[in-house]
Order: structure tokens, then C-alpha cells, then sequence
């Protein structure tokens, strides 16, 4: 898996699994940073620091569903923007074969185009 690309760039489109992986290694670090530096300046910081890799990640799963990288703004809706995300990002496949934001994920073994 490329690692830097899931995490820090917007193009291209990923599977189910590296959104999965993607995001739980971001709510891990967050829930680490939490611990470690609380509420704090600190906190804080890793907090912000870890929304461009979150983007990146949500983007790139909503290329794969076929639509918008702004897609991600949904998630501003209280409870219905979160289950709709969920929904669609974390449990339906994506478009097969090629689409408008890059080649199938799943063509390629590492899940991310």
C-alpha cells in the first residue's frame, strides 16, 4: 500500500479497504494525541494536522463512488451527513472500470489508483 499517497494526496480513487485502514490509523493516532496531550495547544495541533490527511482519504473514496471530492462537505450535516458517509464510503462498492478520477482500485493489488 502507498502510504503517502493515501494520506497526502487528493487525486485518484481508493477501495473500501484502504478507507478502512486509512481511517482508523487517523482516529488511532487521534485518540493517541488525546491521551498524550489533552485538550492542550498540543491536542490541538495534532488535530489539525491530521484533517488534510482525513480529507485526502475521504476524498478519494468519494472519486471511487463516482462523485465530487466536495462530497465530504455532507459530513457537516448532523447525524443524516454522518450515516449517509458511512453508508456510502465505508459499505458500497465502487463505479467499475475507470471513471473521471482514475483506473479501478480493485484492478490493482493494493486497492488504491
Amino acid at each position: 500500500m502507498d502510504w503517502r499517497k493515501l494520506f497526502t494526496t487528493l487525486d485518484g480513487r481508493i477501495s473500501r479497504q484502504p478507507f478502512w485502514i486509512g481511517g482508523l490509523i487517523l482516529l488511532g493516532v487521534n485518540i493517541v494525541a488525546g491521551v498524550l496531550f489533552g485538550r492542550g495547544f498540543l491536542g490541538a495541533v495534532v488535530g489539525l494536522a491530521l484533517l488534510y490527511p482525513g480529507l485526502c482519504v475521504a476524498v478519494k473514496r468519494w472519486h471511487d463512488r463516482g462523485k465530487s471530492g466536495l462530497w465530504v462537505l455532507i459530513g457537516f450535516i448532523p447525524v443524516i451527513g454522518w450515516i449517509w458517509t458511512l453508508v456510502e464510503c465505508g459499505f458500497l462498492p465502487g463505479t467499475s472500470g475507470s471513471n473521471e478520477y482514475g483506473s479501478d482500485p480493485m484492478e490493482t493489488s493494493t486497492g488504491i489508483a
